[in-house]
Parts: C-alpha cells; sequence; structure tokens
C-alpha cells in the first residue's frame, strides 16, 4: 500500500517545526508549461537552499574600519543523494550531462514551495560494507532558487 504524503500537505502544521519526510524533488524540461513536474524518487537529502551575497568591500583609505555591502547573490550548485534502485538512477542519468536545461521543484511537507532552474549532472557514491549504494545529482543554478511561501488558510 502507497500512502501519498502530499495528498495531506495543506494539513501539515509547521507551527512546532517541520519533519523532512514527504519532501519531494521535482523536474521537466525548461519552459514546458505543458507537462508536469516529475518526481525524482528515493532522494535520501535535500541540500540547504538559498542565496547568499557577495561581499563588496568599499572601504576607502580615510576608514578605520572595513566596509562592505551586500553584492549579487550567488546561487551555488545543489547536491541531492539518492539512494540507488535502478529505475531511479535510470531516471536521473537520462537527464544528466546531456546539455539540457531542466525546471526544478523541491515541494515540502505543507505545501511550500522552491523552484530553480539549471542543468544535472551525475555520480554514483562510494560503496561500502553494509551501506547502500547512493546517487547525487547536482544541479547547476542558472536561474533561482524562488520561494514560494504556504497560502494563508481563509
Amino acid at each position: 500500500m502507497n500512502l501519498d504524503l502530499q495528498r495531506f500537505a495543506a494539513d501539515a502544521d509547521a507551527s512546532q517545526g517541520l519533519l523532512a519526510t514527504g519532501t519531494t524533488l521535482g523536474y521537466k524540461v525548461h519552459g514546458d508549461s505543458s507537462t508536469e513536474y516529475t518526481l525524482l524518487e528515493d532522494v535520501k537529502t535535500i541540500p540547504e537552499i538559498g542565496q547568499s551575497p557577495e561581499k563588496v568591500d568599499v572601504t576607502v583609505l580615510t576608514d578605520k574600519k572595513k566596509k562592505a555591502i551586500n553584492g549579487l547573490q550567488d546561487s551555488s550548485s545543489l547536491a541531492f543523494a539518492c539512494v540507488y534502485k535502478g529505475a531511479n538512477f535510470k531516471a536521473a542519468n537520462g537527464i544528466s550531462d546531456n546539455g539540457k536545461v531542466y525546471d526544478w521543484i523541491v515541494t515540502y511537507p505543507d505545501g511550500m514551495t522552491c523552484t530553480f532552474t539549471g542543468q544535472a549532472s551525475i555520480k554514483i557514491g562510494q560503496a561500502g560494507i553494509n551501506e547502500p549504494i547512493t546517487f547525487t545529482v547536482t544541479v547547476v543554478v542558472s536561474d533561482g532558487p524562488d520561494f514560494v511561501d504556504v497560502p494563508a488558510k481563509a
């Protein structure tokens, strides 16, 4: 029996904090508004997502202390770890290193989403005794990330 946790996303109560269980990662060809996002199955970790501004030094010779202002925001690459299960690796391998740009969406259990655009690459994790085989999908972000909050309940 499969339980679709996203069905209950609108009922998730984040007032005490939010458990990551039920978070999903989806992708589709960039700009294709006619299709739904395809979920990348068996994602184990979602990385820290956001942007940090570059620090621009504006110190002048008469200043006694260094001064800085925020510069452009730097979107880093995002690495998503997955448990290898065959079909999910085949899907991820099909979208990696093919030169295509994809639109991505991370959906959190309470319904908040984060969208971004970028190209994907893939690498297999190390193999060890009593460890699962894993792989990492790394997305070089070319636009975003953009967060959409959960709509307020009426």
